[in-house]
């Protein structure tokens, strides 16, 4: 079978969030540079758009290979995978972007952006720490599922900036994000990110 190749920018959080789930099955895959809409899968004679979808297709596809990403049933993982996509998305993918990605590309943040979507971020994140607090290790119950690896990347950005404080500052959320970010398979996702070196 032909290597699985991802399309798309290695610095990308949607990139990185779909590389998190090929390396979480163990699956060996590259990285090649875009032509065209990202991330794009390619996988044999299947070609997909979307990270979210490239990850379904990846856990259940593979769903044999390492942790099983897609538990059926699980109304849990789909209640946590429609909240990320429509709630915890919109409010921190503007703030990574103006905290972190506009400053690499020298431009500055625009304070009232980020102020705006921190606000909001907050209020998505006590929804998180009352449901995790009720003794979930995880967002769709006690095991590691799509909906926690569907975080990684924007957790991950949005603890490189000045608004860290969002995850920090509530405790099991922090605890949430303590024990997905040092799975083997994201930090071997986290080491192959070409972060420049004052990032």
């Amino acid at each position: 079978m032909a290597p699985i190749k991802l399309y798309g920018m290695a610095l990308s959080p949607n990139v990185i969030r779909a590389a998190a789930v090929l390396n979480e099955k163990g699956l060996d895959f590259e990285i090649v540079p875009p032509f065209g809409q990202v991330p794009a899968l390619q996988d044999g004679d299947e070609v997909l758009y979307e990270s979210r979808a490239i990850n379904r297709y990846i856990a259940t596809k593979y769903k044999s290979q390492g942790p099983d990403l897609v538990p059926t049933p699980s109304a849990k993982l789909e209640t946590w995978l429609e909240v990320e996509s429509h709630h915890f998305y919109p409010a921190v993918s503007p703030l990574v972007f103006q905290l972190l990605i506009k400053p690499m590309l020298g431009g500055a943040p625009d304070a009232a952006v980020v102020d705006k979507h921190a606000a909001d971020l907050a209020k998505v994140l006590d929804v998180y720490e009352a449901h995790l607090a009720k003794g979930n290790k995880y967002l769709a119950g006690d095991a590691y599922t799509l909906a926690d690896a569907n975080h990684l990347s924007y957790l991950f950005l949005l603890t490189k900036t000045p608004k860290a404080e969002l995850v920090a500052s509530r405790p099991h959320v922090k605890a949430w994000w303590d024990v997905i970010s040092v799975r083997p398979a994201w930090l071997k996702t986290v080491a192959a990110i070409p972060f420049p070196p004052s990032a």
